[in-house]
């Protein structure tokens, strides 16, 4: 690898740095929304739909920020976080507009929004092969998709078990945004470390 090639990969991974704390953010807030369900599977539907709905608005607006923030990704890249973020803020907006909706309505849109948002993240640490924490990304994109297809083969699956799946999923990529969030924050920092050097 030349010198100007070690230098792009030391910017990217220092840009990547610098926005850690949204990913540090969306995964704490995820993760206790996960929690919360598991503690409490026999709240009623309006609280879940709420949280559910909570979550999917935050993430929305993480991902349209992150597109906003990440100047080192492609212009395609950009636009497909831009889109995902405005369809999980939409999303989250019906959920909490129409409380009432029935768990198994909320369910599909979860679903389809979550095969949505596993195939982007998959593709993402497809295309970017030297991107910090591929592996994880690649590993929380299929298990979004996979996620969003038993929701949707099972809508009708019993609300205690349908809450299990859902807070279990939560609690996973709340716990996974976050290692890899404290992984791009290491990443940065050793990057502008040896900068200089480079």
């Amino acid at each position: 690898m030349n010198q100007e090639s070690r230098a792009d990969v030391a910017d990217v991974l220092a840009a990547a740095g610098r926005h850690w704390g949204w990913m540090l953010t969306f995964g704490a807030v995820t993760l206790v929304i996960g929690v919360m369900v598991l503690a409490w599977p026999d709240s009623t539907l309006v609280v879940i739909a709420a949280l559910f709905g909570i979550q999917l608005v935050v993430a929305g607006i993480f991902r349209f920020v992150l597109a906003l923030a990440a100047d080192d990704q492609s212009g395609l890249t950009r636009v497909m976080f831009a889109l995902l973020g405005v369809l999980a803020f939409i999303v989250g907006l019906y959920a909490l507009r129409n409380i009432m909706v029935t768990i198994t309505a909320l369910a599909l849109l979860l679903g389809i929004y979550w095969i949505v948002n596993g195939a982007v993240e998959l593709f993402t640490a497809l295309a970017n092969r030297e991107a910090q924490g591929r592996g994880w990304a690649m590993v929380m994109g299929l298990l979004g998709i996979v996620a969003g297809v038993v929701v949707l083969v099972y809508p009708g699956m019993s609300l205690q078990a349908l809450l299990l799946v859902l807070g279990i999923w939560l609690v996973v990529l709340g716990a996974m945004q976050i290692f890899v969030a404290f992984q791009i924050r290491s990443a940065g920092r050793t990057t502008a470390r040896i900068a200089p050097a480079v």
